[in-house]
């Protein structure tokens, strides 16, 4: 039988030595990368009995200082652990990136089905679609209910001017990235600085909250939220307005995300999520569709920006380019049209 194939970033003979200290019972034996490149890369590690554990490590070229900061994501699953949010189990955390070239941490693995678009998304039984959107919500919902003090993220970040602050992060990447300035990204931008509602309160707010970043079981109820990369403390209406921005319906208009897993029969529409989150929250969501602007408008930031570097050269093949140019496009229009909306 042949040996299994190196991971790059993971140095397994180094990475046997650090466990056999750091994780008692577990001696990994295989390292395979199942998730990142470009974002902080997810390995999945084989004991020699046979179990499982997942790593996290940063991506091995680009990374940014104010990014990729293992010890900030252990320490987020770490302190959600004991509450109702649903995360992976922390086991242990290594900010010595002599070990295998860069800081990493090791969490559970939850056996589960992510759904990134429709392909994954069937393999979820039809009956079962609407309960794993219920289950989302009230993942989402139990993260906006915890206590950030009680559960040691008081010191995480700044509460307050959440949507300001992240407009004026979003607008200037855009500002300095774009290569084909769009002047509807100025005036959502314009119109969006103008009419930011008050702050309901601070919460954990995850950022990338969508089911491609969950792991569902099949009975549908979510069993872990991934992905704490961008998490923060603001205002949890932000997360609100991703979910509807990246939750499409069949009669929408052609838009960014059309492998999307809420355009497979038997997911409901953004109205169900809306009225769960309201149900079990209490909160004010009459200016909602601020929100959603606002998710529009980051995205099409994100996007300009991400078409700019690989129309430069960064990397990426010619359909590659042509699928970004067209996300970029399509986030603009729709950053535009909820922007003038408001």
């Amino acid at each position: 039988m042949p040996a299994p194939k190196p991971t790059p970033g993971v140095d397994l003979g180094r990475l046997q030595v650090w466990f056999a200290s750091h994780v008692a019972g577990f001696e990994p034996v295989e390292a395979v990368q199942i998730a990142g490149g470009h974002s902080n890369i997810t390995v999945l590690l084989t004991g020699v009995d046979g179990r499982h554990l997942v790593l996290r490590r940063p991506p091995l070229h680009s990374v940014l200082a104010t990014a990729h900061d293992m010890g900030r994501e252990y320490r987020l699953i770490s302190a959600l652990g004991p509450t109702p949010v649903p995360v992976p189990l922390a086991i242990a955390s290594c900010p010595d990136p002599d070990v295998i070239g860069a800081p990493f941490y090791v969490m559970e693995h939850v056996e589960g089905l992510v759904m990134h678009d429709h392909e994954a998304a069937r393999q979820l039984p039809d009956a079962r679609r609407l309960d794993a959107a219920l289950s989302f919500v009230d993942a989402l919902v139990e993260l906006h209910q915890a206590d950030i003090d009680e559960i040691g993220l008081g010191d995480l970040a700044r509460r307050d001017e959440y949507i300001a602050r992240q407009l004026k992060r979003w607008y200037a990447q855009y500002q300095q990235s774009a290569s084909d300035p769009d002047v509807r990204i100025d005036h959502a931008h314009d119109i969006l600085a103008a009419r930011i509602p008050e702050q309901q309160g601070a919460a954990v707010v995850h950022g990338d909250f969508r089911l491609g970043n969950c792991i569902v079981g099949p009975d549908g109820t979510v069993r872990a939220v991934l992905d704490w990369e961008v998490c923060t403390l603001g205002d949890p209406l932000a997360d609100v307005g991703y979910v509807l921005a990246t939750w499409p319906e069949n009669e929408d208009e052609s838009g960014p995300f059309p492998d999307a897993p809420s355009l497979v029969e038997g997911f409901p529409p953004r109205a169900v999520l809306l009225e769960r989150y309201a149900d079990r929250t209490g909160r004010d969501l009459a200016p909602i569709l601020f929100y959603v602007a606002f998710s529009h408008f980051r995205a099409a930031c994100i996007t300009q920006g991400v078409y700019a570097r690989m129309r430069g050269g960064a990397q990426g093949i010619a359909a590659d380019l042509e699928q970004w140019r067209a996300r970029a496009l399509a986030s603009v229009d729709l950053a535009a049209r909820y922007a003038a909306a408001l």
